[in-house]
């Protein structure tokens, strides 16, 4: 019979999660996002400049804001791993989920755009000789590496909601 846990198999036994649990974010899944991400910067580039159009430039102000958002996550993350993981308090459920929400979402965008950045970086690379391209390959990559920032961030945020084991508690 299938579509149940026989007696011998408890909930959860094997590779299906217990219910109630959240899994950890595939890193192959991100991969696969950046991927998708460079194919479609790369792509928007060369259909905007095919169709007589200019590519338009990314701001110093988004570094900085990609800068800022990293930082709070990593901040966040830091505070969340020293009350859950280090000084073992309750945290509010909806809170902690809450924050689980906000580094799981925080990878996936920030992969997806660090993929954008990179693809759009990439579509320059042909043409660095003059200062034009040069200056968007240098500040689409800085954008890809501080998005790159974003999804570690939101990682470690991720990974500091995990309830840790009770070391009291025996199975």
């Amino acid at each position: 019979m299938s579509g149940g846990p026989g007696p011998d198999r408890a909930p959860g036994a094997g590779h299906e999660p217990p219910p109630g649990t959240v899994r950890p974010t595939s890193r192959r899944l991100l991969v696969a996002i950046v991927v998708l991400g460079a194919a479609i910067g790369w792509t928007l580039v060369k259909a905007i400049e095919s169709g007589g159009g200019v590519a338009p430039m990314i701001s110093w102000l988004t570094l900085v804001a990609w800068s800022f958002l990293a930082a709070l996550l990593f901040v966040a993350a830091r505070n969340t791993h020293q009350r859950i993981q280090v000084r073992r308090e309750r945290v509010e459920p909806s809170r902690a989920v809450f924050l689980l929400l906000i580094g799981k979402a925080s990878a996936f965008v920030g992969a997806l755009c660090s993929g954008v950045y990179a693809g759009f970086a990439l579509s320059f690379l042909g043409a660095v000789s003059s200062s034009g391209p040069r200056n968007r390959v240098i500040t689409a990559g800085a954008a890809a590496v501080i998005s790159v920032l974003v999804v570690t961030a939101g990682l470690m945020l991720e990974r500091a909601c995990r309830i840790p084991d009770d070391p009291d508690e025996t199975p």
